[in-house]
């Protein structure tokens, strides 16, 4: 029973070292620079931000565009100004895989009665930044549309 304990002590004592040495070997986020960390968003900035509607000023060609962020930036659109509040965001959707498919929008109603949730897909909407630490999204749809979709209630998760 001694010589047991004594081999697995051993073992654990020579494996320490070489699990050290492998998590050491990974990137981490401690190692990010700061020009990397700059480019991540984390999602309290994005939930309970506003989202907008370009639906009247819409047009395909910058939308799909590789520019969106300019072309509905607060710079460019004057949030406030052109585009309709028509929604905020609730909730932010992942697949498995962690990249991000949609977002729930709370839509409609007036003081949380008879608003709706709602699943905008990443198609049809763009992440701009308010400022410096917050983002919001621009959509294509109206508010119209977004309330004519199926409601993703609790219920509709499980």
């Amino acid at each position: 029973m001694f010589r047991m304990i004594s081999t697995t002590a051993l073992a654990l004592a020579l494996a320490g070292p070489a699990f050290a040495d492998a998590h050491a070997a990974n990137p981490s986020m401690a190692e990010m620079t700061d020009e990397e960390s700059a480019q991540l968003i984390r999602t309290r900035d994005i939930t309970g931000g506003p989202i907008y509607s370009v639906s009247e000023g819409y047009e395909e060609e910058s939308w799909m565009g590789d520019d969106v962020e300019s072309a509905y930036s607060n710079d460019t659109m004057g949030y406030g100004n052109d585009l309709r509040q028509i929604g905020e965001i609730e909730d932010i959707i992942l697949d498995r895989s962690g990249q991000m498919i949609g977002i729930v929008a709370e839509v409609g109603g007036f003081l949380d009665i008879g608003d709706k949730h709602v699943m905008l897909r990443v198609d049809d909407v763009r992440l701009v930044p308010v400022d410096d630490a917050t983002y919001s999204f621009v959509t294509r749809m109206s508010e119209e549309q977004l309330e004519e979709m199926p409601s993703v209630n609790e219920g509709w998760w499980n």
